[in-house]
């Protein structure tokens, strides 16, 4: 690069630089205008750093008049060129933006997005994702409004079966009180019985708001899983005989998992329980356990007759009881069994799932081999 090179660049940066420091001054004085000028103050500096560079430099690239003034010409109508279509651009993005603003309003009014922008990519994204956050935010509402139907059936359900006991007991005590029974010993079984069956409602509700409050920590051991099961069927044993139900099943040699053995084992138990309560007679309850792939898997099948298509879905939701083939018997529960079976499963990392067989259903639940 020759001296005078040199000097027309530093003589263009000069002048150029000053346009632009002015330029820069001027939008940060009006960074709260539209977007709309934004451009247009871009051009203007742009056109306007040109022009500044060719008067600077004019003498030192030793112009005649003629060329100096075609030049300047060049640049006047380039400059014009150059505003018009930033306009247009600027235009066209506050309609973009106002587009935006108005989707915006209404999703906060609505809860619902339904803009529909177009522009640059960045615009686009944003529309896109507005659009995924209504999604969002509508499953969460439906979640809310299940959660709080459940609440409503739980209270309902809850101030139900402990209104009977209660009547009970307190009418079995003024019996009691006014010396006209019998067999006062089997008024005390009676009231035992009762207050037994309430206590264990009582701490049913307490580990279910422990569970949805997200306190239930299990504490991880190494376990195998036949023993869990043995144990759980030689609880559920009474049970099933005084009902005629049989038990049955198998569950593979040396299967292990990492599970807390006192939560899993309630896991097994209301399984079972549940599974009991609602075959009939002569039927079948048959458990299984095996290890598959990444997953320790335990099933539980019954003679429920199956559940109906549009309540399947609802069978693990707080205080559901079911109709049709699986309506329980009276006094059999405030339905939250396997509303904590499913709370404890997923503390575990783990999932629980329900499908219909032949002539009943069963309950799968599937356990990482290492939580």
């Amino acid at each position: 690069m020759t001296h005078d090179q040199v000097d027309i660049v530093l003589i263009a940066a000069g002048w150029s630089g000053a346009v632009g420091a002015v330029g820069l001054l001027i939008a940060w004085l009006g960074r709260r205008a539209s977007l709309r000028w934004l451009p247009v103050g871009v051009a203007l500096v742009a056109v306007g750093a040109v022009v500044a560079g060719v008067i600077g430099t004019s003498r030192a690239m030793f112009l005649s008049s003629h060329d100096y003034g075609v030049i300047l010409w060049v640049c006047v109508v380039a400059g014009m060129v150059s505003i018009v279509f930033s306009g247009l651009v600027g235009a066209a993005v506050v309609h973009w933006s106002g587009r935006l603003r108005e989707g915006a309003r209404s999703f906060g009014e609505s809860g619902e997005y339904a803009g529909k922008v177009g522009g640059p990519a960045e615009f686009a994204a944003l529309n896109d994702q507005l659009h995924e956050t209504s999604g969002r935010l509508a499953e969460s509402r439906e979640r809310e409004r299940q959660l709080e139907d459940s609440r409503r059936e739980l209270v309902s359900w809850v101030s139900h079966d402990l209104r009977t006991p209660l009547a009970g007991l307190r009418a079995m005590a003024e019996a009691l009180e006014d010396g006209m029974v019998d067999d006062p010993a089997r008024y005390h079984r009676q009231i035992q019985a009762e207050v037994d069956r309430t206590v264990r409602m009582v701490d049913d509700l307490f580990e279910l708001s422990q569970i949805h409050a997200g306190l239930l920590v299990p504490v991880f051991e190494t376990v195998a899983l036949g023993d869990l099961v043995s144990e759980s069927l030689a609880g559920a044993e009474s049970v099933a005989a005084a009902k005629g139900v049989r038990l049955g099943g198998q569950v593979e040699d040396g299967v292990l998992l990492r599970a807390d053995p006192a939560a899993f084992s309630r896991v097994i138990g209301n399984l079972l329980m549940n599974a009991i309560r609602h075959t009939p007679a002569d039927g079948v309850v048959e458990i299984r356990g095996r290890s598959h792939s990444e997953w320790v898997e335990l099933s539980v099948s019954d003679g429920c007759g199956g559940i109906p298509d549009d309540e399947i879905d609802r069978v693990f939701d707080v205080a559901f009881r079911g109709g049709g083939a699986r309506t329980p018997e009276s006094g059999s529960g405030a339905g939250l069994g396997l509303a904590i079976v499913r709370g404890i499963v997923e503390a575990h990392r783990g999932r629980v799932e329900v499908d219909n067989l032949a002539d009943g259903c069963r309950f799968l639940v599937q356990m990482p081999l290492l939580a």
